[in-house]
């Protein structure tokens, strides 16, 4: 095991707050393996690569000799987490939980290490609880103390209902560092709230307090929020390499630097022409999740349709039109963007794109956003300079 100070360094480093430097130097100089503790719920069958960041920390203390304890909250995504969220989540049964778990341990080992990793439900301690036992750990947080959380006061201040189920979320997560005796927990800058409930619940029980290690969020396709399954602006890890390449192309080239850090670790090249960076970061993930022959597959499909604009021969995303009605260019365009590709655009990004000349259908350019289109099965309708399906 590497020397402490070494991997107080490392570990520090990419990371937004330590809770606090002075406790982790001091639990890492007793030279013993440090339980870290990772909180993920399964509210979606995918991870994407916005989950990566915060894995790739607990890989970093896997590799300098620590336990990591990956707690599948298969209790706690019955609830959702509220963290960041403007309303309540759409509540998810058990078994559908249960049916995304399967999915997420083994997407999570293309980042972790199996051989290294714990991992455990949270099922395994909250499901037993009594009511009694319900009652006294609500005991140990006031509602003052949830209240000031900045999601639930901005709910508040927008006249947003808060349900009564969401006030328990802190409560659940913070037992589980109690159950592992967490020495450790990773989480995004949106989980603060939540680690630190972890910290005064273990303290409750006399166990020394985890060190909170809080992430950068990774901002989703869209530019704006972070990337997220149920806001349609996310890459996952298992979507297939042409896909996954032709997302990446797609983010700005002010996200790039970003990308570049949180996903690789790196500074971007500032002397790359921005257009070769992001092909560079796009085949270079493509491979991470997937192979270095796929990732270069992917990208000579991607230069094949856009570079060469042969996108009559090339293998495009299906785009599936929800009537075969004639309908607006504006329309059609938006429908694709969501459908094909899971990005949200509102009908002004359409129209500024048609209007542009960005938009071609079958090699025609379209103008006119008002333009009424009877697309055929087998078309191409290139949405932007990086996007096109063809129509099925």
């Amino acid at each position: 095991m590497a020397s402490f100070t070494h991997q107080l360094e490392q570990l520090i480093t990419g990371s937004v707050q330590v809770h606090s430097p002075y406790e982790l130097k001091k639990k890492l100089s007793l030279g013993i393996p440090l339980r870290v503790k990772l909180g993920v719920d399964p509210t979606s069958s995918d991870i994407h690569l916005g989950h990566t960041v915060v894995l790739q920390k607990l890989r970093q203390f896997q590799d300098l000799g620590h336990h990591a304890l990956l707690i599948i909250g298969d209790y706690t995504a019955m609830i959702g987490d509220p963290s960041g969220r403007s309303v309540m989540r759409p509540p998810l049964s058990h078994e559908k939980v249960l049916e995304h778990a399967q999915t997420y341990q083994a997407q999570a080992f293309k980042v972790l290490d199996p051989e290294k990793t714990e991992i455990r439900f949270n099922s395994e301690w909250l499901a037993p609880m009594r009511f009694a036992e319900v009652i006294r750990l609500n005991s140990r947080i006031t509602l003052q103390q949830v209240l000031q959380r900045e999601d639930f006061r901005n709910r508040i201040d927008q006249a947003h209902p808060i349900h009564l189920h969401e006030l328990q979320y802190p409560l659940m997560q913070g037992w589980d560092s109690v159950m592992v005796q967490a020495d450790v927990e990773l989480g995004g800058t949106d989980q603060l709230f939540n680690l630190l409930v972890g910290r005064d619940l273990q303290r409750e029980e006399q166990q020394s307090e985890q060190v909170v290690m809080t992430m950068p969020l990774l901002v989703g396709l869209d530019g704006v929020q972070k990337m997220s399954k149920s806001l349609g602006n996310f890459v996952g890890v298992e979507e297939d390499p042409s896909s996954m390449f032709g997302k990446l192309m797609s983010i700005s080239d002010s996200l790039m630097h970003d990308y570049y850090r949180l996903l690789l670790g790196e500074i971007c090249d500032h002397s790359l022409h921005p257009m070769e960076a992001k092909r560079s970061l796009a085949e270079r993930i493509v491979s991470r999740y997937h192979t270095t022959q796929l990732a270069e597959e992917a990208r000579r499909e991607f230069d094949l349709r856009f570079s060469k604009r042969d996108l009559e021969a090339a293998e495009l995303p299906e785009y599936f039109p929800t009537t075969n009605q004639p309908r607006d260019i504006t329309s059609l365009v938006v429908e694709a963007f969501q459908q094909s590709f899971g990005i949200s655009k509102s009908r002004s990004d359409a129209r500024r794109l048609i209007e542009g000349g960005s938009v071609t259908w079958s090699g025609e350019k379209i103008s006119d956003p008002k333009r009424v289109m009877e697309l055929r099965v087998g078309g191409v309708l290139k949405l932007d300079r990086k996007n096109a399906v063809r129509v099925k």
